[in-house]
């Protein structure tokens, strides 16, 4: 394997997005979960909801803030390391990053401001209304990049050849190409997933530390609620989704499925070994047939295997295929996760399971791992094409040297462990302490930034009876 310009630019995107796709995949859920909050609050008065937004909102300044960050690395590697992808689709494509930027980015950090700071400066409907709006501003933020990204993957509505530059004749057929619509609702799934998965994670490890936290337990039957409805229709959709991927990109779904020969009656492999050389699987753990009847909708349904493309058109089996198994694995393990949870709620059991706390909490990470093996079964499915069928990923890269990428790559690689270590770990301590650690405890209002949710306490200092409240005799 020869490290030249060419896979250095792609492991640098890889890395970049990477580490960007976290926090946008945090963010989407979690703006919509503190709107819920913030609406629970001014409906019912409960202060474990407020208790919550305030802690929550915390957690999705920092995030928030970090993925704006490395967001906009991305957009300058477009020009420094595939300035030929830029000059060939720029017309078509860059119009739908500077709508994401104009409609979703600027809504967001206009209304940002007020729900960070003006928790005491404005009203609640006007409050409530800003959180609203940063949780649509995210939700749109996602329609664009999905757009754009979907429009690399079913390219439609475009006229020119690659020499000659590719044009938009038919917008709507550029925001809406074919896998367009189960390509975001999949997005969207998954960012509501792993936020309640992540919730789900901090409430049950508060509740392994006391039991007795109300506002930690109301979080994790929030998340349970979340998980037991949206992991199974994930399910569903991404179903839905891979039969855009059979009809759209075929070489693609082989992959995913080690199909390598062209047949009826394919079957299912649960676990293989694919190798490229020898255009086979080593071994495999099948079940005959089940993969036609799930692609195709039918035992008898003919499916495309690598065969039917030349070699050099095929995407590395062994990568998509294990990235999607460990995508859809760990999607199974969250609906089992969300079905026992609701079943403890049910019973009543929820806080108290010890078993299934700690579960929350091996999963809590789950939904990260499985957003970004899904974002590779994407992007390494779709090569050797930048755009599908169109542009090749090898004709797309800048002309400069393997040096020069070596150097920013290295740069990156030091720079994000630093930076974005201290912020996941800070984030980490946060969620560690728990909700209740700022409402009563901290130093003094005057030294605080007035008006902050970021450093504001619920106006009740503590319900008689709870752990936290204050002792009227000043006694223990």
């Amino acid at each position: 394997m020869e490290f030249d310009a060419l896979l250095l630019s792609r492991i640098q995107f890889a890395f970049t997005i990477a580490f960007h796709i976290i926090f946008p995949s945090f963010t989407i859920g979690l703006a919509s979960y503190l709107a819920v909050l913030e609406g629970l609050w001014l409906l019912t008065r409960n202060e474990a909801f407020k208790t919550l937004y305030l802690f929550w909102v915390k957690i999705f300044a920092i995030s928030f803030g970090m993925g704006v960050v490395s967001g906009v690395v991305m957009s300058y590697q477009l020009g420094t390391n595939w300035s030929v992808f830029s000059a060939v689709a720029g017309p078509v494509i860059g119009p739908l990053f500077a709508f994401e930027v104009l409609a979703a980015f600027f809504l967001e950090a206009s209304f940002l401001g007020v729900m960070l700071f003006g928790w005491k400066k404005v009203g609640p409907g006007l409050h409530f209304t800003s959180t609203v709006l940063v949780a649509f501003g995210t939700l749109t933020s996602a329609f664009w990049i999905i757009s754009a990204n979907s429009w690399m993957q079913s390219p439609s509505g475009f006229a020119g050849t690659v020499e000659e530059g590719l044009v938009a004749v038919d917008w709507l057929k550029v925001i809406f190409s074919p896998t367009f619509p189960m390509r975001l609702t999949h997005m969207v799934l998954a960012a509501y997933l792993t936020t309640a998965l992540v919730v789900a994670g901090a409430s049950a490890f508060r509740l392994l530390r006391n039991a007795h936290e109300a506002e930690s337990a109301m979080g994790l039957k929030m998340a349970i609620g979340m998980l037991a409805i949206v992991a199974p229709l994930q399910l569903l959709v991404g179903d839905l989704s891979g039969k855009d991927v059979l009809e759209h990109q075929p070489a693609k779904l082989a992959a995913i499925e080690a199909f390598w020969e062209t047949r009826t009656e394919q079957p299912f492999h649960i676990a293989a070994w694919p190798d490229r050389t020898i255009e086979g699987n080593h071994w495999e753990l099948s079940i005959p047939k089940v993969g036609s009847w799930i692609t195709g909708g039918s035992v008898d349904a003919e499916i495309q295997g690598l065969d039917a493309f030349a070699p050099e058109d095929r995407p590395p089996v062994f990568i998509v295929f294990w990235s999607f198994r460990l995508m859809v694995g760990l999607g199974l393990a969250m609906i089992a996760l969300g079905l026992w949870g609701a079943w403890l709620v049910w019973r009543g059991h929820s806080a108290r399971s010890r078993v299934f706390l700690r579960a929350c909490v091996a999963m809590g990470p789950a939904g990260f791992v499985a957003v970004i093996a899904g974002w590779v079964v994407a992007e390494v499915g779709r090569q050797p094409y930048v755009i599908y069928g169109i542009l090749r990923t090898e004709d797309a890269v800048s002309p400069i040297g393997a040096g020069s990428v070596s150097a920013s790559l290295l740069a990156f690689l030091v720079v994000y462990s630093i930076v974005f270590s201290v912020g996941a770990l800070y984030i980490l301590r946060l969620l560690a302490e728990g909700p209740l650690a700022g409402a009563h405890e901290g130093p003094p209002t005057e030294h605080r930034a007035p008006g902050s949710p970021l450093a504001a306490t619920p106006e009740d200092p503590g319900e008689p009876g709870r752990p936290d409240a204050p002792n009227p005799k000043g006694t223990r």
